[in-house]
């Protein structure tokens, strides 16, 4: 059976050329829900929802009190007339206005202090165009933050369960002011792919892998995404973490999801990259990640069973130098 963790781009694959609304069209179409069931994604929670774990941490991740910026428009005598500002404005002006708020830059705060997070890198409005699909559109998320690393498989124009464009690794954090599951379940399946190369899979049951934040002028859903996993088969679901009003009780919830946000950076982000970064260091080095451009995906999902074992030394080098990143951090 054929390895489907790297080939070749087509050249009419990319996204990035849509307008903003295009691209959320459609996840807005009634029939999108159950296409993506037939792919193995769920709009929804499974029967077992998320392990007790992951929603502990979840708890953690919204109560844990962080320090928010002093002069902004969320600021106390500023944030009823920046809401008014926007509270009937279009997608992009939403975005524009208020989207720092509500999900902090990962960059801007590592220039600013926080060191631990210059292993990351961000997109804005980027295309997805590294990725393989779940279904013929790719993602192309408001925001996104992931692992800063060079390339462990193939080359640039590759795409990859592991990639979401060509310098971006591993996708933990998305914010769409159009919700969409899409995303993460193309970045929770990368993760599941990588772990049953070494036999870890198991490890990642019902396990909390990444987190989607939508929004729109009044209101904010936090989602945590996390594969079922049933021999080679994966699925994918979500656990709704909050949705609130941000408007409500004088905009009491307001730093919400920005709170949730920092301390994703500063007290779940370290731990996950440690544990991708193990497995790359477990990778044989004999492990073959391309495929042939003629190689298609198959109907039931990302999950594929590997034949052939082909992969440069170049893993176990980046996975160690991932390692000394975090540690160093």
């Amino acid at each position: 059976m054929d390895h489907l963790l790297v080939r070749k781009k087509s050249s009419t694959s990319s996204s990035d050329q849509k307008p903003r609304d295009a691209k959320s069209a459609p996840y807005q179409n009634a029939r999108y829900e159950n296409i993506l069931a037939t792919k193995g994604s769920f709009i929804g929670k499974s029967e077992l929802d998320a392990t007790a774990k992951s929603k502990s941490l979840c708890r953690t991740l919204l109560e844990t009190k962080q320090t928010f910026p002093d002069d902004s428009l969320f600021r106390d005598n500023l944030f009823e007339e920046a809401y008014e500002m926007v509270r009937n404005k279009n997608e992009a002006r939403v975005v524009r206005d208020i989207s720092s708020f509500m999900v902090p830059s990962a960059e801007i705060l590592a220039i600013r202090g926080a060191k631990h997070l210059k292993i990351l890198i961000e997109s804005v409005n980027e295309g997805w165009n590294n990725s393989i699909p779940i279904t013929k559109t790719r993602p192309k998320p408001d925001y996104s933050v992931l692992k800063r690393i060079e390339p462990f498989v193939g080359e640039l124009t590759d795409t990859s369960f592991f990639m979401a464009t060509y310098s971006m690794y591993f996708p933990f954090l998305t914010y769409e002011a159009k919700c969409s599951a899409i995303a993460f379940d193309i970045a929770v399946g990368g993760i599941v792919e990588l772990f049953r190369l070494v036999k870890r899979e198991k490890e990642l049951y019902r396990e909390i892998l990444a987190f989607l934040i939508s929004y729109d002028q009044r209101t904010v859903r936090i989602y945590g995404h996390y594969p079922i996993i049933k021999g080679n088969e994966t699925t994918f679901y979500r656990h709704l973490i909050r949705t609130f009003d941000f408007t409500e009780l004088d905009g009491k919830e307001k730093w919400t999801a920005y709170q949730f946000t920092k301390n994703i950076y500063d007290l779940w982000m370290l731990t996950h990259l440690k544990r991708i970064c193990s497995v790359i260091e477990e990778l044989p080095s004999h492990i073959n990640f391309e495929v042939s451009e003629r190689s298609e995906l198959t109907e039931s999902g990302l999950s594929q069973s590997l034949e052939s074992h082909h992969i440069s030394r170049q893993s176990s080098h980046d996975g160690a130098s991932m390692l000394e990143e975090a540690d160093s951090s």
